[in-house]
């Protein structure tokens, strides 16, 4: 895939009749579609029905899927909550930052799985990415550490949330609740570690059984991942 032929001509003017329709109408389309069924259900030919178009003139918009995955990932890129300026306090902008990512890629549950295909960057996630380098600016790390900490922090944002998104869809599969599914992992797993054999577990289980929800647990993680992958400063 070539960027330059990708972004600066997303929507290049065409000779004869005006189109019918355009990329963003069709992106957006394609999006609402992954949200609804999964990424999987996104083909050319789902998508050409959303829009009411034949199959072989959406390739007249965008030239195959690995194309429209890429204005996917940029369209709802520019979803993120970001203030103008970074407020100085790097640690939290960025953990704020991490928060956000972690929001959006929940409302839209394939964009975990979607990112590591992720071929070039557009323009607003090119926007997201200035951001983050600017918030980490005043930590002391040169603009090579500080492009690989936010790429690495992203990851671990991706890695939660499809942890977190496939638990949720194991309850759905199971016809339990949540919380019934805890509640039967946390009696079995206290029944085994009452004896001698498993202490740390033990420890561990009376520790985790303190946290008030998943944001806490995702709250104390991120801060171990900020300040392990900026421990150098």
């Amino acid at each position: 895939m070539d960027p330059e032929a990708l972004w600066p001509t997303a929507e290049r003017p065409r000779r004869g009749r005006p189109p019918a329709h355009s990329r963003a109408e069709i992106t957006a389309e394609a999006v609402a579609l992954a949200d609804a069924e999964g990424l999987t259900a996104v083909t050319m030919r789902a998508v050409a029905a959303r829009i009411g178009a034949g199959t072989m003139s959406l390739y007249s918009y965008v030239p195959n899927k690995e194309t429209l995955l890429e204005l996917m990932i940029d369209q709802v890129s520019g979803d993120h909550r970001m203030p103008r300026e970074p407020s100085g306090d790097w640690r939290a902008d960025l953990r704020q930052l991490a928060r956000e990512q972690r929001a959006l890629m929940r409302r839209h549950p394939w964009l975990p799985t979607a990112l590591p295909a992720r071929q070039t960057l557009g323009p607003n996630a090119l926007t997201v990415l200035e951001y983050a380098l600017a918030v980490l600016a005043p930590a002391g790390l040169d603009a090579r550490a500080r492009l690989e900490t936010f790429t690495l922090l992203t990851g671990f944002v991706a890695s939660h949330v499809s942890y977190e998104l496939a638990q949720e869809q194991a309850t759905v599969a199971a016809g339990r609740t949540s919380r019934d599914l805890l509640e039967a992992q946390a009696r079995h797993l206290r029944s085994v570690a009452t004896g001698d054999s498993y202490p740390h577990l033990a420890e561990a289980l009376t520790a985790a059984s303190q946290d008030s929800g998943d944001q806490e647990a995702f709250d104390r993680l991120l801060d171990r991942m900020i300040d392990g992958l900026t421990a150098a400063v």
